[in-house]
């Protein structure tokens, strides 16, 4: 069965129409779309789904050929859409209609005029037309007088909610009887309550990060209750490492969230959020170091228990849960230390906290301050001396200038 979806990808598909979509094809149901509007969004159109784009041009160079296939109707149709003013729902309609010869069902997704749309394509097709009401279609309808007749014509109307059926059924006068309640779904196994095992990492997609490192540790415990945080993106370096492709090629992708670049208190969050901070940091191909990674100095304030590499600066601040750099069997055994023991986590936590205070703390930037300060007093006479200099030259250009 191929069902003919009218939705509107103004910022992509809906996160509960998209998982609807989804749910039916893992059925075996074969899914067109039709938007109504398009733009890419979080969620886009899987890629078997077959999407009918759009644009002015090919709708209004279409209307001749359609007039001409069916004239009487076409007249009858458009005629209506100008007495209810949706003449564009009704040229889309055509369009789309013209492309659902294969469709068994036509889909609404909402009662505005994504349903306005399907309306149309119903009368010109005579194919089953379903409908889903949600909410702000009921109460902010484009069209209420179109609505009543888009809605006799419906072969099936669902509302997400029993008061959305009374609610139908008292403004709208439609039969209770034809409305069937069918509450929005989730997958249960996918949201079902988990005790995860969170590491995050914050980094630039850099080699010197050790992204793979990482990736690789997490493979070898093969504990599906671990799950990485990825925080950051591209930087000014390159290559860029494809850390979504690497997750993918090692079989963990389904343990890896990447959130892309985030900053500010969304960061603090997923910081306090966390079990273990985990940098892997390394020499790269080029021979870059590391400073000391300020993401470090973060989690260590934020009193967590950070797991990272003998590199550079780092195993002279932390004392413990270091690996030797690119050593995926030492990192591994560095996570299961802290992923058996939350005493260790704890310990550790607090240690960290103090060394951050004792170590990272503002005092620093007052001592920079005072460093400038300094600098700025030491260079004060000659300063003075440059200015006497600069008012002696103009005192000798004004003699210069009188004797003239």
């Amino acid at each position: 069965m191929r069902i003919g979806v009218i939705a509107t990808l103004k910022t992509g598909v809906e996160r509960f129409v998209h998982r609807e979509l989804q749910f039916f094809a893992s059925k075996g149901m074969e899914i067109s779309l039709y938007p109504t509007k398009y733009a890419k969004g979080l969620y886009s159109p899987d890629p078997d789904w077959r999407v009918f784009r759009w644009n002015m041009f090919s709708v209004l160079l279409n209307q001749p050929f359609f007039f001409i296939q069916q004239p009487m109707r076409y007249l009858q149709l458009l005629a209506e859409a100008i007495r209810y003013k949706v003449v564009a729902d009704f040229l889309l309609a055509w369009y789309f209609a013209s492309n659902m010869s294969d469709v068994d069902v036509i889909y609404s997704t909402f009662g505005d005029h994504k349903l306005f749309v399907g309306y149309f394509c119903k009368l010109i097709l005579n194919k089953p037309l379903t409908v889903t009401f949600h909410a702000h279609e009921l109460y902010m309808n484009p069209n209420e007088k179109l609505l009543v007749r888009a809605l006799d014509v419906c072969d099936q109307i669902v509302a997400v909610t029993e008061y959305n059926r009374e609610y139908l059924h008292k403004t709208f006068g439609v039969d209770p009887k034809r409305i069937d309640v069918v509450r929005l779904s989730v997958d249960l196994e996918e949201y079902k309550p988990a005790e995860k095992f969170v590491i995050l990492i914050c980094a630039f997609f850099n080699e010197r990060k050790g992204h793979d490192v990482l990736f690789k540790a997490v493979k070898q415990l093969n504990r599906k209750d671990i799950e990485v945080w990825v925080v950051g993106g591209a930087g000014s370096e390159t290559p860029v490492v494809d850390v979504q492709g690497l997750a993918k090629e090692l079989g963990i992708e389904d343990q890896v969230v990447i959130f892309g670049k985030v900053g500010g208190k969304p960061l603090s969050a997923l910081f306090h959020a966390c079990d273990v901070f985990c940098l892997p940091s390394r020499i790269d191909g080029r021979g870059l170091r590391e400073g000391f990674p300020t993401v470090i100095i973060e989690a260590m304030a934020m009193g967590k228990p950070v797991i990272s590499t003998r590199h550079v600066e780092i195993p002279r601040i932390l004392p413990e849960l270091l690996a030797d750099e690119n050593d995926v069997e030492g990192l591994a055994q560095a996570i299961e230390q802290a992923y058996l023991s939350p005493e260790l986590r704890k310990r550790l936590g607090e240690q960290n906290r103090r060394i951050a205070e004792n170590v990272f703390s503002n005092a620093n930037a007052v001592r920079k301050a005072a460093l400038f300060s300094s600098l700025a007093q030491k260079n004060e006479p000659t300063i003075a001396n440059r200015a006497e200099g600069v008012r002696a030259e103009e005192v000798r250009a004004e003699e210069v200038i009188a004797n003239a």
